[in-house]
């Protein structure tokens, strides 16, 4: 569905690239979590996705069309981001509004504009809320708006690029809920550029990016179990992985298969 091909970019006045020959490939219909280290090329892969830039070299390619000037706003009819910060991303004075506004823009018609408002603020469970203003929500309400406007524009891929980072636990669990409904209801294609390995604990598959390289991929037990690696990366496995692993490194413990076994279950259900 989603192909990244040899690509490099490099931003104006950097010496070294942002990416530096990435390839990789999304599924329709799994969820990838793109991780790293601040400045590893995350958002940056967000960006040339969706045509705000252009690759250095290498092509990019979604459901066979290459992206490129004259194939982008077909794309981004079909690709939906959330960003890390909600507010910057409301334009109208209620959350009905700033719905319609997307629609609006498509040229919804009105009947049909507020049948999906009314559909999918449900889905996100905000259907009481049409007539809020924006300030007046909570983080995760913001984001829960956020996806209601890309549902409601029938997007087929949704990136929440740092989505959960600007949020309380217990909002970061609602947004968690949600993206793994989306998938499993919804049949979406889910993309999250983050640095939480909580977050990504849940996806199909994760790309590790540093200085531009992606370094590893692979499920996320996979992944997890290369501790040097996410050390080296500056990321922090989550809780229930450290605390299976330093279960293994005890001596005692790592002879006790049932214990053992009990506490990689528990890591995979979290």
């Amino acid at each position: 569905m989603i192909e990244f091909k040899d690509v490099s970019f490099k931003y104006n006045g950097n010496k070294e690239k942002a990416l530096d020959h990435v390839s990789f490939q999304v599924e329709e219909g799994q969820w990838v979590s793109i991780i790293g280290h601040n400045g590893s090329g995350k958002s940056t892969i967000t960006k040339l996705l969706i045509g705000l830039l252009e690759p250095l070299e290498g092509e990019i390619w979604f459901e066979n069309t290459k992206v490129e000037e004259k194939t982008i706003d077909l794309i981004r009819r079909k690709v939906g981001i959330v960003f890390q910060n909600p507010d910057n991303q409301f334009v109208g004075y209620n959350v009905r509004y700033d719905i319609a506004f997307g629609l609006e823009n498509r040229m919804v018609p009105r009947d049909e504009m507020l049948k999906r408002i009314a559909e999918f603020t449900k889905k996100v469970d905000m259907e009481n809320e049409l007539d809020r203003e924006p300030q007046t929500l909570s983080g995760g309400q913001k984001q829960r708006v956020a996806i209601a406007g890309i549902l409601a524009m029938n997007c087929d891929v949704i990136i929440l690029d740092e989505a959960t980072s600007m949020l309380d636990p217990e909002g970061t669990e609602e947004i968690t809920k949600l993206i793994i409904d989306l998938k499993r209801k919804y049949h979406k294609t889910i993309i999250t550029i983050t640095h939480d390995l909580s977050l990504a604990n849940y996806s199909d598959l994760i790309f590790v990016l540093k200085d531009g390289h992606l370094i590893e991929q692979g499920t996320p037990s996979e992944v997890f179990q290369n501790r040097d690696l996410l050390r080296s990366s500056n990321l922090d496995m989550p809780f229930s992985l450290r605390f299976y692993n330093e279960a293994k490194d005890n001596k005692i413990l790592s002879q006790d298969e049932r214990l053992m076994n009990a506490l990689w279950e528990y890591h995979l259900k979290k």
